[in-house]
């Protein structure tokens, strides 16, 4: 049987590094050989996770058309999101909930998008209807990767039928949610011990209307523990502009006791911001006042703008 890969974006978030895993045993249980490997480092609320529930961390890998010849995506379809070398390797599936763009492929694949606010929503149905068991483990990872992406179900992203899936997970895994999930935020939430590169790990890169835009995201419980760095962010951030000849690049700096968020924007076009938000940047940074989703709140409104 020849083997393939499974893996979220770079960069990954908990979501990304869960579902991947979650994705493996599924298809393990069918018969299939896989590994769930990542792209990137880890953020400190995934090792977090990984750590309560005793799993090893994915591989870390460069590169995929050196091992095998098929891969899975899961939490991403944009090309810039993924492996460097993904236009060398044939995608058999991709299962997402963000929007679509720049992906093609030149055969048929099993393609399963939905508008929720987790991959690992997604995925809980899928078990459900090959009607393979969900060890506690895996539920336990599943029920992180929902909490994480929907901040507890505060996030606008989250859906009834994510709260309605994390529920039933937390039953498999015999996870009191509430309490957990504050202690897995808060985990992340955490910015005393992080480098500059860590504040800003966990950063996506979008086309928009012909322009590149690099969009980064932390949660925090008090965002001037990240913006008395400001000084050390900024000169990473641009160095990232130069590197990718990027347009933009925005740091949303999300509160998650508050449900509001401060952005630090950089680059040739950080008016189209000002422009979506009826902001005005003093110093490169400006609140945006109940924004905690860059894919709801952030991604689509910056493309409506950049299309215009």
């Amino acid at each position: 049987m020849t083997k393939s890969l499974v893996f979220g974006h770079k960069n990954p978030d908990t979501d990304t590094i869960c579902s991947a895993i979650a994705y493996a045993e599924l298809k393990k249980a069918q018969g299939q050989d896989i590994e769930a490997v990542r792209l990137g480092e880890m953020n400190s609320e995934t090792a977090f996770v990984l750590a309560y529930f005793k799993v090893e961390a994915p591989r870390l890998v460069a590169t995929v058309a050196n091992e095998v010849t098929t891969v899975s995506l899961v939490d991403h379809n944009e090309k810039q999101q993924s492996a460097d070398d993904i236009a060398d390797v044939t995608v058999l599936e991709v299962i997402d909930h963000h929007r679509i763009a720049n992906f093609e492929t030149a055969d048929p694949l099993y393609y399963r998008a939905e508008p929720v606010g987790c991959t690992a929503t997604i995925l809980y149905k899928m078990f459900q209807e090959k009607g393979i068991e969900i060890s506690n483990t895996t539920a336990g990872l599943m029920l992180s990767a929902i909490i994480s992406d929907t901040l507890l179900y505060q996030s606008p992203t989250c859906t009834p039928e994510d709260k309605e899936v994390a529920e039933k997970l937390a039953v498999i895994a015999g996870i009191e949610t509430a309490t957990y999930g504050l202690d897995m935020l808060k985990a992340g939430a955490d910015v005393s011990t992080k480098t500059v590169e860590e504040l800003l790990l966990d950063a996506k890169e979008f086309e928009m209307g012909g322009s590149k835009v690099e969009i980064a995201q932390i949660n925090v419980v008090d965002e001037q523990d990240v913006l008395v760095r400001q000084a050390e962010i900024e000169a990473l951030m641009n160095q990232r502009i130069v590197d990718k000849g990027l347009d933009l690049y925005l740091f949303v700096v999300t509160n998650i006791l508050t449900n509001d968020s401060v952005g630090i924007a950089l680059g040739s076009k950080t008016d189209k911001v000002e422009a979506a938000y009826g902001i005005t940047f003093a110093a490169n940074v400006a609140p945006l006042a109940g924004v905690v989703s860059r894919k709801k709140q952030v991604v689509p409104i910056l493309t409506d703008i950049f299309s215009k």
